[in-house]
């Protein structure tokens, strides 16, 4: 059995035919504008969100709600991920 690595479920070959279906119907020289504004998109996305969660965050402390339980939680979560990779990790075979 051979592994394969996907990204999203998808193969190499099929990101290969959807970036030469992409220069087919853009051209080349248009693409690095359009994946430059969709990085700047994903970026605007990525600090408004941020903007979200520290604007919750000093709310809530604000109010004096007790923010450190989310990162108890989150430490929790990383030690069970941490606990979960070693496990698979000595189960996953390497091809």
């Amino acid at each position: 059995m051979i592994q394969q690595a996907t990204f999203l479920f998808i193969s190499g070959a099929e990101i290969a035919f959807i970036l030469f279906i992409a220069i087919m119907i853009f051209g080349a020289d248009k693409l690095p504008e359009i994946a430059r504004g969709l990085g700047q998109g994903m970026r605007t996305l990525k600090d408004a969100t941020n903007d979200i969660k520290q604007e919750i965050t000093k709310t809530a402390e604000n109010s004096g709600i007790d923010t450190s339980i989310t990162t108890d939680v989150k430490k929790e979560l990383d030690k069970v991920k941490d606990d979960l990779n070693e496990f698979t990790g000595s189960v996953r075979r390497k091809f």
